[in-house]
C-alpha cells in the first residue's frame, strides 16, 4: 500500500511539474506574439488559458504587467505541497 501511495504521489507531482513548465513556456511565448500563432502555441493556449483565466478574473493587471501567471504558478506549488503533506500523513497513518 505504501509503495502505491508513493507512486500515485510521484505521478501527480510529475503532472503538476509538467503543467508548471507548460505555463512558463506559454508565459514566455507572450514576449514573441507570433509564437502563439503556431500549432504548439495554440496547444499551449488551450492548456494554459483556462487555468490562467481563472486568476485573471480576480487579479487585474498592474499597468501593462499581468501578475496572474505568477499567482497561478504559486498556487500550483501550494497545491503540490498540500498534496505532499496529505500523502505523508497517509503513509504515517496506514
Amino acid at each position: 500500500m505504501d509503495l502505491l501511495l508513493v507512486q500515485i504521489y510521484k505521478i501527480i507531482s510529475l503532472a503538476l511539474t509538467a503543467y508548471s513548465f507548460a505555463l512558463v513556456i506559454y508565459i514566455l511565448m507572450s514576449w514573441v506574439p507570433a509564437s502563439r500563432d503556431t500549432a504548439f502555441g495554440r496547444i499551449l493556449e488551450k492548456i494554459a488559458e483556462p487555468y490562467l483565466g481563472f486568476f485573471r478574473r480576480f487579479i487585474p493587471p498592474l499597468g501593462m504587467i499581468d501578475i496572474s501567471p505568477i499567482v497561478g504558478l504559486l498556487a500550483l506549488r501550494l497545491i503540490e505541497r498540500g498534496l505532499r503533506s496529505i500523502f505523508i500523513w497517509l503513509l504515517t497513518v496506514l
